[in-house]
Order: structure tokens, then C-alpha cells, then sequence
């Protein structure tokens, strides 16, 4: 059995609400608080509330800079900070060395998005400093509470992102903000009918970094549920739900569509076989077999979730010169997969770190690898044995 929490984002996802659905999940939430308080972030102070939403009662917090709480939408002037600035706030804490590390991957996640949204280098960017310390103070926490909690397993639903507009401090911009579009990249996101952003960038980075799995609740033992609220209303509860409890090990029931063709050529399955990968397939493999009339033929194998099934039909009979295709339903036994950002020689370097049925597995991203091989001249192998040994020191 693992431990499992699971975030419910049918309101989207906000750092303030994440952390107040995690301070419902200890028995004792206000000398958490005094915890989190304890990290001396200049001039901030974390406050939590008890409110209600659509009847249904849960935490609010509430993080003060200065005595002011940043208004959702409010962007006066304010000083404004860099990322190496950020990087001081962070390590000058008082929070563990742990909480600290994971909380830079975090923030470096939102300046690698706001870097590419406006197509300058992560060193420019700035944040006003009411927001970055209010932000800071959601990343830390959130950090620290997940450590806390000792799951060893996170997973989150679809993302509602909301719909309509929202006012930034460089005008009016569609939701999902784009920072906030970049982060949710590979994650499943929707928009239903409420007006508004539910999705901050923040709450975007933490997901990005934090959850293993998006899908439907896991079938669990819950112990404990916790809701962190909003400040907003709307005619839906405005809050963040959490389920911690114990899962088994992580299995998924996949669809194997299986195909021949005999009259392609290898271009053209190379070809197709990208567009089922970039359209969402979890695999796609080939195999050489004889086929009809002793012709060489390839066995063609793609492996999709089952309500990707039309979707990848589809594309079989666009790309391929099949008139059939056969369809075997398998159950997949994966481990819990993070995504954690690594601070190394070379910049930061994505590893994927595994977990599940008793062992751990890591490996540095291959996009990562090969960027770092082709920036400074050398061979992937020459990369990984400078990390091996950076890792050993």
C-alpha cells in the first residue's frame, strides 16, 4: 500500500488554496501554521480562517506582506524583484535544505514559462515584490506541508482552468493566462462554465512538479479530506479538495491497437508513427513479419488509454495504408514518475525519478541531455558521466 493524496481541481488550482486543503489534512493546523511562520520570510506572515462556500466549510489562507494581502487583480506598483533576488528570499529562510531545493524548482519552472511568454532570457524576468513574496510564501509552504504529509504518491484530476479573461499587469489576457498555458503543457486541462482564471500560474508550477498522475480518483482508503478555499464566489464552491489515504501499487487498463501493412515505405510508417506520439499515444512500436503472399511486412503497435480510442482510429486510417485494425484491451503496472528540475554544472537539467513495487529508478531527460550535448560539443555519454560524478562529490 502507498500513501496517496489526490487533488481534486474541478475549481482549478491556486498555491493559497493547495496549501490550505494541505493544512486541513494535520490534526493540529494552527501549530503547522506557527511552523510555516517560523521560516522568516521578510515581512510576511501566514493567517489561516475558517470559512464557507456553498455550505460547505473549509480553510482559507491568508499570506501578508507587509500587513497587506495581494487583491486578486490588484497590480500597483511595487519594487520589483529578479530571480537571483528570489533565490536569496528562498535560501535565506529558515525552511529545511529540502523544502528549499524543491521550492527553486518550482519558482524556476514559473521563470522558464514567463521567459518564453515574453521571449526573453529567464535572467530578465521580474516579479513585483508584493506578489513574489506572497508567491514565495505558497511555494514554501506547499513544500513543506507535501513533505510533511510523508505521501509517497500524488495524483490530481483534470484541470479546470476556467474561462473568459483576466487583468495582469500587462493588460488583459485570455484564460488560461499564458505562463500559466505553458506550465499545464502535457497536463489535461478543460474550461467549463465558470467566468474567471482558477488556474494560477503558481498553482500550475506546483502541480507541473508535484503530481504523478492525472486522471480519476485512484481507488484508495481515504483517511482524511480537506478543502482549502478561495476568495471568490461563484455558484460552484470555490475550493480545492483533498482525499489522503492509502492506494495499492499503480496499474492502468490500456488499449493495444495492432495493425499489418506490407505496401509502406519506411518514411511513411516513420512518419505516422510520429503523428500517433505527438497526438497522445502512450507507445508506439514496430515489429517485421511476413505477410499476405510471403511479403516482408511491420506489425505496427500502439498503445493508447481507452478514451483516446477514436481519436487514435483516426489517425491509423489517415496515416496508414491499413483497412483494419484489431484492438486487445491490457492492464499496465507503471511506477509513480516526478519530474524534478536539477541544479547542475550545465544549468537545470530535468531527471525522472520513478518509484513503486519496492525499487527507485532515476535518469536525466533525454531533450536535457542532448541540449547540454550540442551546447558545449561532446557526446550524451560524456554528459552523464560529468552529472555520475557531480552527484558523487
Amino acid at each position: 500500500m502507498k500513501k496517496t493524496l489526490f487533488f481534486d481541481c474541478s475549481m482549478g488550482a491556486a498555491g493559497d488554496m493547495l496549501c490550505a486543503a494541505l493544512l486541513e489534512l494535520f490534526d493540529a493546523p494552527r501549530e503547522v501554521l506557527n511552523e510555516l511562520n517560523a521560516f522568516g520570510i521578510p515581512h510576511t506572515v501566514y493567517e489561516i480562517e475558517n470559512t464557507e462556500k456553498c455550505g460547505i466549510y473549509g480553510t482559507k489562507l491568508c499570506v501578508k506582506v507587509a500587513g497587506q494581502e495581494e487583491a486578486e487583480g490588484e497590480h500597483a506598483p511595487h519594487t520589483h524583484f529578479g530571480l537571483n533576488d528570489i533565490v536569496s528570499v528562498i535560501n535565506g529562510t529558515n525552511a529545511p535544505a529540502r523544502v528549499k531545493e524543491k521550492a527553486l524548482g518550482v519558482y524556476r519552472l514559473l521563470a522558464e514559462a514567463e521567459s518564453q511568454v515574453h521571449r526573453t532570457q529567464v535572467e530578465h524576468i521580474h516579479f513585483h515584490e508584493l506578489g513574489t513574496l506572497d508567491a514565495v510564501a505558497d511555494i514554501l509552504a506547499f513544500c513543506y506541508l507535501i513533505e510533511k504529509t510523508g505521501v509517497e504518491r500524488i495524483c490530481a484530476s483534470a484541470v479546470h482552468v476556467g474561462k473568459g479573461t483576466v487583468r495582469c499587469a500587462h493588460g488583459v489576457l485570455p484564460v488560461p493566462a499564458p505562463a500559466t498555458a505553458l506550465l499545464l503543457k502535457d497536463i489535461p486541462i478543460y474550461s467549463g462554465s465558470v467566468q474567471g482564471e482558477l488556474c494560477t500560474p503558481t498553482g500550475a508550477a506546483l502541480l507541473k512538479t508535484f503530481v504523478d498522475a492525472f486522471g480519476d480518483l485512484p481507488q484508495m482508503r481515504v483517511q482524511k479530506i480537506g478543502y482549502g478555499m478561495g476568495t471568490k464566489d461563484f455558484e460552484t464552491a470555490n475550493c480545492i479538495r483533498m482525499f489522503l489515504g492509502e492506494s495499492e501499487d499503480t496499474h492502468e487498463t490500456v488499449l493495444q491497437l495492432h495493425f499489418n501493412v506490407d505496401d509502406m515505405t519506411a518514411e511513411e510508417i516513420a512518419f505516422g508513427t510520429e503523428q500517433m506520439l505527438e497526438n497522445g499515444a502512450r507507445d508506439v512500436f514496430c515489429v517485421p513479419v511476413t505477410a499476405k503472399k510471403s511479403r516482408p511486412g511491420t506489425l505496427i503497435n500502439v498503445l493508447c488509454m481507452p478514451e483516446q480510442r477514436e481519436t487514435m482510429l483516426a489517425l491509423i486510417f489517415k496515416h496508414f495504408s491499413t483497412l483494419g485494425v484489431r484492438e486487445s484491451v491490457c492492464k499496465r503496472y507503471v511506477l509513480a514518475r516526478e519530474i524534478v528540475p536539477v541544479e547542475t554544472p550545465f544549468g537545470i537539467i530535468h531527471r525522472k525519478d520513478a518509484t513503486g513495487f519496492g525499487v527507485t529508478k532515476s535518469k536525466y531527460e533525454y531533450e536535457d541531455l542532448a541540449r547540454v550535448a550540442r551546447e558545449n560539443g561532446c557526446s550524451i555519454a560524456d554528459v552523464k558521466k560529468a552529472l555520475d560524478s557531480e552527484e558523487k562529490r
